[in-house]
């Protein structure tokens, strides 16, 4: 059996500690960057959102670990007490009793179905949810905090609107 001397093959190490990828096209060898994770996205969000001055004041925030691998005695825990598939990455609590949820995904995620599905259930009950699609952890943490601005912003405004 003879091999494709045009394929490409990619792989995914760490090298001197940074995750890079391996990229074998036509014989040549290229390293770069491997994307960020989606943890590692989430991880900078929270850094940037609590480093904020209205945190805590006017926005509060909670993490979720849905796609976390977990052993069979761990997921029946999880689903038992509450953890639901595709819950989206972040919950925003903000003044008034809103709530707004951010998604993370990596630089080629997709949505699951179950994804879909929570995303759309949500918004049907009037929450918001804000999929952000980031490389690179400080472009997710930038989104996050423009995102959370914004809903401030939008809930200051709706205040000074009411009679």
């Amino acid at each position: 059996m003879t091999s494709n001397p045009k394929a490409t093959q990619a792989q995914t190490t760490k090298v001197n500690g940074k995750r890079v990828r391996i990229i074998t096209r036509g014989g040549k060898v290229t390293i770069k960057q491997a994307p960020a994770l989606e943890w590692e996205l989430q991880a900078e969000q929270c850094r940037r959102l609590k480093a904020m001055p209205e945190y805590g004041k006017q926005f509060l925030l909670v993490g979720g670990m849905e796609a976390g691998r977990r052993g069979r005695q761990e997921q029946i825990k999880a689903k038992a007490t509450g953890l639901t598939a595709g819950h989206p990455d972040l919950t925003v609590f903000l003044p008034g009793g809103k709530v707004a949820m951010i998604e993370n995904k990596a630089e080629n995620g997709r949505l699951s179905m179950e994804q879909k599905e929570r995303h759309t259930a949500l918004a049907a009950i009037g929450h918001t949810v804000e999929v952000v699609k980031a490389s690179t952890a400080d472009e997710a943490a930038s989104m996050a905090v423009a995102l959370v601005r914004g809903w401030l912003a939008d809930n200051d405004n709706a205040v000074a609107a009411a009679p």
